[in-house]
């Protein structure tokens, strides 16, 4: 009888420690899921994730398989190569069962007819030049030394300036599709770089910051305006580029020359864009909560890298939209894919009185422009031309 109860207890005992370590093992991998995703957000891209095939192309036509992304009517940017490789595509022309046919508008650099594999992106175009509009190359001394930037000047002299901030993973050319009609209003375009994004320096630990931290790079490109004859400033931030714009016009000493602000997919609330994000992925919400918690507790800046923690609340300007002054532009696609657009819809509920909100649908992330330049343009042109 004692030799049977003493092995009741040992298989209590082995099964307690089978429990156990499953339970440990299980804890152990969303943790570290919640590193990876963590470190995901922070950690800047370093080539673009070529999803889609290159089936073929003739001098006109170029045939891509079939995704949203390649569906989207309008003229895009398409990358391949690894980057090594750029053409703007233009209207869909034909489509089959798993297959998209779209017009060749050019081939600015690499072999489209070796290319297997590429990305559509909201790109256009490459260099200011494409434009056919004077510009100049300047530098911005911001506190990590000289951020690159491209200074294109209205077609009469004018204190009115507007500064363009490109998003996460991408380079100030996504601010050019902008330029026409803020010139044609009467504005000098600033297009700028920031820490960590390829062109500006990097910062020590060479991660984002998701605004918190590129902030005063863009604050540096406004004391340049200012320096140079910009009396009225209106601030315009794609995607992350929103967020940076929103943190300048909070914590700017110079804020009192800001006029409004214009984002373009913008991320309003980076706690929830990390949710969607991860929940786009299928992983459990409980891995969001965890990336968000490393990337702000200072504790685990050793398992992110960061020099810094970020304070996620500060970027949540649903929640902060109290303490908003400036007229904003909005423009959001309600399919954005990347971004969700619900916090852009929070924000335009709560600040009816100075958010003007135009929400897009198919145009997909950062891509209005591309998918409706007509309506991107007017939004933009009415809503600078009621500016006091």
């Amino acid at each position: 009888m004692v030799r049977k109860r003493a092995s009741g207890s040992t298989a209590l005992a082995a099964t307690a420690i089978t429990i156990g370590a499953a339970a440990f093992a299980g804890v152990a991998a969303l943790a570290s899921l919640s590193v990876y995703v963590a470190r995901r957000v922070i950690i800047p891209v370093k080539t673009r994730r070529e999803d889609i095939r290159i089936l073929g192309c003739t001098e006109s036509t170029v045939l891509l398989s079939k995704t949203l992304d390649t569906l989207l009517p309008g003229q895009y940017g398409l990358w391949f190569s690894e980057g090594a490789g750029h053409a703007k595509v233009g209207a869909v022309t034909d489509t089959g069962p798993n297959w998209v046919q779209r017009e060749l508008l050019g081939i600015d650099h690499g072999d489209l007819s070796t290319a297997t594999r590429g990305s559509i992106a909201g790109w256009f175009y490459l260099d200011p030049e494409e434009l056919g509009i004077a510009h100049r190359d300047v530098l911005i001394e911001t506190r990590l030394g000289p951020a690159p930037a491209w200074l294109i000047p209205a077609a009469k002299k004018s204190g009115r300036w507007l500064i363009g901030v490109h998003g996460r993973g991408v380079r100030r050319q996504e601010c050019l599709r902008a330029v026409d009609v803020a010139r044609r209003c009467g504005y000098t375009s600033l297009l700028v770089s920031y820490r960590n994004d390829t062109d500006a320096p990097h910062s020590a630990d060479g991660r984002y910051g998701l605004g918190d931290t590129e902030w005063p790079d863009v604050d540096a490109a406004l004391e340049y305006a200012i320096a140079n004859g910009a009396t009225e400033v209106v601030l315009m931030g794609w995607s992350m580029g929103g967020a940076i714009s929103l943190q300048v016009a909070t914590r700017s000493s110079h804020a009192d020359i800001l006029r409004g602000i214009i984002l373009e997919s913008p991320v309003v609330n980076w706690a929830e864009t990390i949710n969607f994000q991860t929940d786009a992925q299928h992983a459990p919400r409980i891995v969001s909560a965890g990336a968000r918690h490393l990337i702000s507790a200072p504790w685990a800046r050793s398992l992110t890298g960061q020099e810094e923690s970020i304070d996620l609340a500060r970027l949540d300007f649903v929640a902060r939209a109290d303490e908003l002054t400036l007229p904003i532009l909005l423009m959001h696609s309600a399919d954005d894919g990347y971004v969700p657009v619900d916090a852009s819809r929070a924000l335009a509920l709560a600040r009816p009185d100075i958010v003007t909100f135009d929400e897009f649908t198919v145009a997909r992330h950062a891509k209005l422009w591309n998918y409706d330049a007509d309506r991107f343009n007017e939004d933009i042109g009415g809503w600078l031309s009621r500016l006091p």
